[in-house]
């Protein structure tokens, strides 16, 4: 680890935490996933910050950045672009969608169909486009920033299992603390504040963040506790499905991103602890009341850090 990394981070957390009060933990997970080079999932009630800390994230790293709004009517050449003819050229030339951005924000994904949705899979996996047999390479870094609203929202569409396990980590911003709550009040929003917001990282120093995640070293003893866990979930009768093999990977990725964060070049059990209900809550299914973080937290509670026998 270079010795300008913590500096760097540190100073970005304390940029994010000027414009979003009093969500430390959810902030630091979602440096935690940008430094991962992963996708963002934000699933909250309308109103709670979402969309202002996509954008400020964006800006305290000096990254390009667009937005789409989805709706029910959005179609798939809306976001990826489409190849037209120009007449006084007379030829075709493909004219790149939004989606070609260093950080996207999808508003509301899950107000759009199925088939606009689908249209990301390809750039989230893949970081490319394919339009009329011809792929297009997205820009990098390239991070997909979604919101979405509660299902029990009219005109919802539920994200299929494929699209939810592309997204590194998700996120629950919740109400404010009361404290946090006055200072909105006091016109003291994260709107304003994003004017006064300093740019810390750019485009070179973040790439040089994120090649430093792979090196952040996991020993085998801290490989068989991600693999126990694993196992639990592929084995439990509270899961009906346990982690993929993607979702594996995702742990460790965000496990040694939060221990980067948190200024060590080795992986804790802490980390992946604190990191594994926003990792994992989406990825599994349960059988019985529990779901998602609650499912998780049951999870990390029946399997011990140190392997018995």
């Amino acid at each position: 680890m270079t010795t300008a990394a913590p500096q760097l981070i540190q100073a970005t957390l304390a940029q994010l935490n000027k414009v979003i009060h009093g969500k430390e933990q959810q902030i630091q997970l979602a440096l935690t996933c940008l430094l991962a080079n992963g996708h963002l999932l934000l699933e909250d009630l309308p109103g709670m910050g979402k969309t202002t800390l996509a954008h400020a994230l964006a800006q305290v790293c000096g990254l390009e950045y667009k937005r789409v709004q989805f709706t029910s009517d959005l179609l798939p050449a809306d976001l990826i672009g489409a190849t037209i003819f120009e007449t006084q050229a007379g030829r075709f030339r493909f004219h790149p969608g939004p989606v070609f951005s260093q950080v996207f924000l999808a508003d509301e994904l899950n107000r759009a169909t199925p088939k606009a949705q689908s249209a990301l899979l390809e750039a989230m996996e893949e970081r490319q486009v394919s339009v009329d047999g011809t792929t297009h390479t997205l820009p990098s870094p390239f991070f997909v920033i979604a919101t979405q609203n509660p299902q029990s929202q009219s005109g919802t569409f539920p994200l299929p299992e494929s699209q939810l396990d592309r997204f590194l980590i998700r996120l629950s911003l919740g109400y404010p603390e009361p404290a946090a709550e006055r200072e909105l009040l006091k016109g003291r929003n994260g709107r304003v504040l994003l004017a006064s917001m300093q740019q810390v990282l750019h485009e070179s120093r973040l790439k040089a963040l994120q090649s430093l995640v792979p090196q952040v070293k996991m020993t085998d003893t801290l490989l068989d506790y991600v693999q126990r866990l694993i196992a639990y979930t592929r084995q439990t009768d509270v899961c009906h499905l346990g982690l993929s093999p993607r979702g594996s990977l995702a742990l460790v990725k965000a496990a040694q991103a939060w221990a980067l964060l948190q200024g060590r070049g080795h992986v804790l059990p802490e980390d992946v602890q604190a990191v594994f209900a926003a990792v994992v809550g989406h990825r599994l299914v349960g059988r019985q009341e529990a779901q998602g973080e609650s499912l998780a937290r049951h999870i990390l509670s029946k399997v011990d850090v140190v392997g018995r026998g």
